[in-house]
């Protein structure tokens, strides 16, 4: 009996070690370090594209003639904050508590143009925060 509880024990403590994994990512792998990083003129292909930020929001044609992919993810940043204090003077005392709510948001733009054989030939990306 002893050694079933044991097991148990060990068992808890193994899966309490374990960071848990999400289901789904929360993150974009559309990130200006991923933008410089991986896009190269002349000789990025629009499937490592596809691989790497997914299927673009909108694709068109410049007057060029040119196929031009645009990716636009946005993010929204909410943060509570509390803080409390004390203070005395002498015999009297005073306490107070402040708290509050801080949101942003943040939108990237990147647009990609490919050539007719499938190959980045320029591409231009802009972050906005509000």
């Amino acid at each position: 009996m002893k050694s079933i509880y044991l097991v148990f024990i060990v068992l808890f403590l193994v899966n309490a070690c374990v960071k848990p994994q999400p289901v789904t990512s929360q993150n974009s792998p559309l990130t200006q370090g991923n933008i410089q990083l991986n896009l190269k003129v002349g000789k990025t292909t629009k499937a490592e594209v596809l691989e790497l930020f997914g299927a673009p929001n909108i694709t068109t044609r410049d007057g060029s003639g040119q196929e031009v992919w645009t990716y636009q993810r946005s993010a929204q940043v909410t943060q509570s904050k509390t803080e409390a204090g004390y203070w005395t003077i002498f015999i009297a005392g005073t306490s107070g508590t402040a708290s509050g709510f801080e949101s942003s948001s943040r939108m990237i733009t990147l647009i990609i143009k490919f050539d007719e054989t499938d190959v980045v030939t320029d591409f231009r990306s802009r972050t906005s925060n509000f």
